[in-house]
């Protein structure tokens, strides 16, 4: 039996950032209201993430600029977690480097092979302000280390060189959703 509301079931879904838009590439602000208002921003981002069949998406991806996302993901052995994270630090990213397909719902329809490490350490409060530590490994500590650079200003794009980093500025050029 499940206790207490499943995220996103008393949201909105709002509309999402798309690549081009400033609040994207800022470097949010801290949480300091831990009120109502934040409890309300999970949840539209919880059923904002759902809507857009994501695994995790940052408050700038809906146009707010504080430090806060959440997540629906497994992980490589495909345990599922559930979540969020307010004025998260990425304290940890070690462990194997791996290249792996990666996606953004900022920057629909396209992704490319991006390397991350395969173990990583999330440190941050609720939204109640309680102190909580997260540690991913495999796809989980993907969107982990995904997360925090949204919060940063950044994209996965960024992390891209060569022909890889090419190709997808020419898919977001052709992108209907393009600017």
């Amino acid at each position: 039996m499940r206790h207490g509301s499943i995220p996103g079931t008393h949201g909105h879904v709002r509309p999402l950032t798309l690549l081009g838009d400033p609040v994207l590439r800022a470097a949010c602000e801290d949480v300091t209201d831990f009120g109502p208002q934040l409890a309300a921003l999970v949840e539209d981002m919880f059923a904002t993430m759902y809507a857009a069949e994501g695994v995790g998406l940052a408050a700038n991806q809906v146009g707010v600029g504080l430090r806060v996302f959440v997540y629906d993901c497994p992980d490589d052995d495909d345990v599922r977690h559930v979540g969020h994270m307010v004025n998260p630090r990425l304290v940890e990213a070690d462990g194997v480097v791996l290249r792996g397909p990666e996606g953004c719902l900022s920057l629909p329809g396209l992704e490319a092979g991006t390397e991350r490490y395969d173990h990583a350490i999330v440190e941050g409060c609720t939204v109640t302000g309680e102190p909580v530590t997260v540690h991913g490994t495999g796809w989980f500590a993907r969107c982990l280390q995904h997360e925090c650079d949204h919060l940063d200003g950044g994209v996965y794009a960024d992390r891209l060189t060569g022909w890889r980093r090419r190709r997808l500025l020419r898919q977001v050029a052709r992108a209907s959703w393009s600017g």
